[in-house]
């Protein structure tokens, strides 16, 4: 281990890095965000403005713009290299679980305990779409590499692909005997590995 980050005052529920690998986003339980110089280990900034846990941060492509989803419902937009925050996002009824990012930079994904998958403009944050259909909440989601497909997982066990442009549910798959707690996408694209309590890593071809 190189070096040790300590500052939080809970458990510390998401981390990401930024593409230029210079900058590490840590999400915590307390409600507060904390940034931090990679290389360094020195802590730039620590944000505050969540009032329930922080579940999930993501980066955007560029690194500009850094997303928080938490459990007090909101989603914030943050400019990762000031620390300001740009704006919030509103509109899940409960927990926000996981978010992804298309890989054009211009689309938020975020998925909710209330059932609901919502598609975001992220320069803006307007609300493009709502998805439904995931029984017990949405707790996983991946964008494929070309942007075209939305995977997503809930509580039951398979995974659902949508078309993320038209919000149209393309296939279910099925096959796992119990819930699925991960999915990974292949940088080509063509596959999807999904990690379920049944004891399984199950691996699909896309194509």
């Amino acid at each position: 281990m190189k070096l040790t980050r300590a500052g939080h005052s809970g458990w510390v529920n998401n981390v990401a890095i930024s593409p230029d690998g210079k900058t590490l986003v840590a999400g915590n339980w307390d409600g507060t965000i904390k940034i931090w110089n990679l290389a360094t280990g020195e802590l730039k900034f620590t944000l505050t403005g969540h009032s329930g846990w922080v579940n999930n941060v993501a980066i955007s492509p560029d690194g500009k713009t850094l997303v928080t989803g938490s459990e007090d419902r909101t989603i914030k937009i943050w400019n990762l290299a000031t620390g300001k925050l740009k704006f919030t996002l509103t509109g899940h009824s409960d927990w926000v679980n996981d978010m992804a990012i298309s890989p054009d930079g211009q689309i938020l994904v975020s998925g909710s305990r209330d059932h609901s998958i919502k598609i975001w403009n992220l320069a803006t944050g307007e609300l493009k779409s709502t998805l439904t259909g995931d029984s017990g909440g949405v707790f996983s989601l991946a964008i494929s590499p070309d942007g075209k497909s939305l995977f997503s997982r809930g509580v039951d066990d398979t995974i659902k692909i949508w078309h993320l442009a038209t919000g149209e549910l393309k296939s279910i798959l099925t096959g796992h005997s119990y819930r699925i707690d991960n999915l990974v996408i292949s940088s080509d694209g063509k596959t999807l590995v999904s990690g379920s309590g049944d004891g399984d890593i199950k691996i699909w071809r896309l194509e």
